[in-house]
């Protein structure tokens, strides 16, 4: 699996709908969707896959030069429905399809039905004319993070949960990864960031941002619940060695200050039986390093805080070639993710 820094074909999203997730009707999270995908657009090609019901809607939203596709789904976490995309031998393109159960099935999942999001992999990996590899394994693309080389950053609270895989131990699911990201080193983190309602996908809390390189979700405030998630991580990445041997380099970016949801803004999603409940002054799950790496620039979230110039101010540190642009993406933020959450990168096949 090519790192998320490295060459892209394009970026794949899908377009939000439901109003038991989205509040309003997705109204305003359609607006920030547009947004962020005119964002990447800037950079690399988009691709958004629409319901039919919405399709109208979405082209009349979106600029001309992003592609609208017309593809059934339950929500719109690209991320984690659609497929982890890998470069064979030959430098061809295929894609993998995890097996996706909404983030814990019947009894912990966020939402029923799944099925048509299980479908979407395949349905992205055919439009791209790849090869598909199907597996068992219930994995999510944001419970991910490679360097490219070899090295695989994941946290035990999400793949280790038995909500997932109960049947598989540890190291059988180490397995799995090296069979199919062809990876040789898994460091795993414990715990992602607090109120992650995703079990803790790595993408909220590190990521790599270049081969031995890792930036960390992290605060000062000792009284925040965060600060011992943070303070474990850095010294689990710190006497850490990835797939060639070499100590990491950790980077902090401090997190904003904590978010909740306001009553406003819970009272505008539709209370629907199996759906993951949003309800006045639940903490949000806010974190700067759920951004996306496209080919020219890195698109991550505002929050309209005092720290987004600081993040930003990081991650230009960190991508010296790549413009930063910030999109304000609290919209997102409600319905439980970011913008890292709502995209996919297809890398760029090896060779003439």
């Amino acid at each position: 699996m090519p790192a998320e820094f490295e060459r892209h074909s394009g970026c794949w999203m899908l377009w939000p709908e439901r109003s038991d997730n989205w509040r309003l009707g997705a109204k305003p999270a359609q607006a920030t969707f547009a947004a962020v995908a005119a964002a990447i657009a800037g950079g690399e090609p988009v691709t958004i896959g629409v319901s039919a019901a919405q399709f109208k809607n979405a082209r009349a939203r979106l600029p001309e030069k992003i592609r609208v596709v017309e593809m059934t789904s339950n929500d719109a976490w690209m991320r984690d429905c659609g497929p982890t995309f890998v470069i064979d031998k030959k430098g061809r393109r295929r894609g993998i399809d995890w097996t996706f159960n909404a983030w814990g099935g019947l009894e912990d999942g966020l939402y029923y039905p799944w099925d048509r999001d299980d479908e979407v992999a395949q349905k992205v990996i055919e439009l791209e004319g790849a090869d598909r590899y199907r597996t068992s394994l219930i994995l999510e693309g944001g419970a991910i993070h490679v360097d490219g080389q070899g090295t695989c950053l994941t946290t035990e609270e999400c793949m280790l949960n038995p909500n997932r895989n109960p049947y598989l131990s540890r190291k059988e699911i180490e397995e799995y990864l090296r069979r199919y990201l062809s990876v040789t080193t898994v460091i795993w983190l414990n715990k992602g960031v607090y109120r992650d309602e995703t079990d803790g996908h790595i993408d909220e809390l590190a990521c790599f941002t270049s081969p031995s390189n890792v930036l960390l979700t992290w605060t000062e405030d000792r009284s925040d619940p965060q600060f011992a998630i943070s303070q474990d991580a850095y010294q689990r990445l710190r006497h850490a060695k990835d797939a060639r041997g070499r100590r990491l380099n950790v980077h902090k970016i401090h997190q904003p200050e904590p978010l909740f949801m306001t009553a406003e803004e819970a009272s505008g999603v539709d209370q629907h039986e199996g759906s993951h409940p949003r309800r006045s002054g639940d903490r949000l799950a806010a974190s700067y390093v759920n951004f996306y790496i496209a080919n020219k620039r890195v698109v991550m979230p505002f929050y309209g805080t005092r720290s987004d110039a600081a993040a930003m101010r990081a991650l230009k540190r960190l991508f010296p070639t790549r413009s930063i642009v910030g999109v304000p993406t609290r919209e997102v933020l409600l319905g439980g993710g970011n913008i890292h959450c709502i995209t996919q990168q297809v890398p760029a096949p090896v060779g003439p």
